[in-house]
């Protein structure tokens, strides 16, 4: 192997390390744990040297969520085009990942740019996929129905038909609000089993088309 080679795996290799020890902080502490010095003392290196590889927090945080985003949308387009195995899919990832999903869809850090085009196009992917899966729902009134349309051209969808587009944006709605309820404990603390509450759930998404 040429020694640009063995230079550039070993980069591969450094960046992925930061990645891992990163996402533990983020397990542990959240978003605000999210510490190059720490990162850098935990792997034996200079903070300095660490900058080879990300150039700051931000730029750490935003190969975090978009390898988030990659992660989720395999994870439901395995499923695609099926609504009870697309929520089911989605659920599990989050479930599995907690503190992955909440650095996706909680509320973004002081001073980071989470309207990145990166990050933009990485959602969309996801959007995409539940556009495909969950088909079409009550026709939406008029008002609203432009805004949907509009809201499909701004990504590239023209033609899509409003009511597939609000079942879609209805039906990610109560899968975000029952995964975030579920990774935070709030089913178990009322005493609920959150797998028959998930099955009423996605009975409730499929009589909705």
């Amino acid at each position: 192997m040429s020694a640009g080679g063995i230079r550039d795996r070993f980069r591969a290799q450094m960046r992925q390390e930061v990645k891992d020890v990163a996402l533990r902080q983020l397990a542990e502490g959240g978003p605000g744990a999210l510490s190059l010095n720490a990162i850098a003392k935990e792997l034996g290196v200079s903070g300095p040297a660490l900058y080879r590889y990300f150039s700051g927090r931000d730029a750490l945080l935003t190969e975090l969520i978009l390898d988030a985003y990659a992660d989720l949308t395999a994870a439901i387009s395995a499923a695609a085009r099926r609504l009870p195995a697309l929520a089911a899919a989605y659920r599990t990832w989050a479930t599995a990942h907690p503190h992955r999903y909440r650095l996706l869809f909680g509320a973004p850090l002081p001073g980071f740019d989470a309207h990145d085009e990166r990050l933009a196009g990485a959602a969309q992917r996801a959007v995409d996929v539940l556009l495909s899966g969950v088909g079409a729902g009550p026709e939406p009134a008029p008002p609203l129905a432009g805004e949907l349309r509009h809201w499909a051209h701004e990504r590239g969808a023209d033609g899509t038909d409003p009511a597939v587009t609000l079942h879609a944006v209805a039906a990610w709605s109560r899968l975000h609000g029952f995964v975030s309820l579920e990774i935070a404990g709030n089913f178990r603390s009322l005493g609920l089993d959150p797998d028959h509450f998930f099955a009423a759930e996605v009975d409730a998404l499929r009589s909705a088309r």
